[in-house]
């Protein structure tokens, strides 16, 4: 129980730090980034919503869940390496999947298969 407690305090300074590292003090700007934690199913989000440059924009940056004591990186819209943020935090790399790669696929990264 302490490792999943863990891997949620984790998982959610990931997307907090790059929210405050991404965020514009710009006080006229439209387009808001929004976490989203659902700490009983244990799903995490990052998602934009608003508008920019006169175009509605709405969807997923970062979404990440904690199934069977692994996080799974199931979709990262960023050029940021969310992985490598999480392994720096202390998460052991057999403990991370890289969901948007097939399974096949992820037998060739450094990351757990599954």
């Amino acid at each position: 129980m302490a490792k999943l407690e863990q891997y949620r305090e984790y998982v959610q300074r990931v997307l907090i730090d790059y929210v405050k590292r991404r965020t514009s003090n710009n006080k006229d700007d439209e387009l808001e980034m929004q976490t989203i934690f659902d700490t009983v199913h244990d799903h995490y989000q990052l998602i934009y919503v608003g508008w920019d440059k006169g175009r509605r924009v709405y969807g997923p940056v970062i979404h990440l869940d904690i199934t069977n004591e692994k996080i799974w990186l199931q979709w990262n819209g960023t050029e940021d390496d969310i992985a490598a943020d999480l392994v720096e935090l202390g998460v052991p790399k057999q403990d991370i999947v890289l969901g948007f790669h097939s399974p096949y696929m992820r037998q060739f990264t450094d990351y757990a298969v599954g």
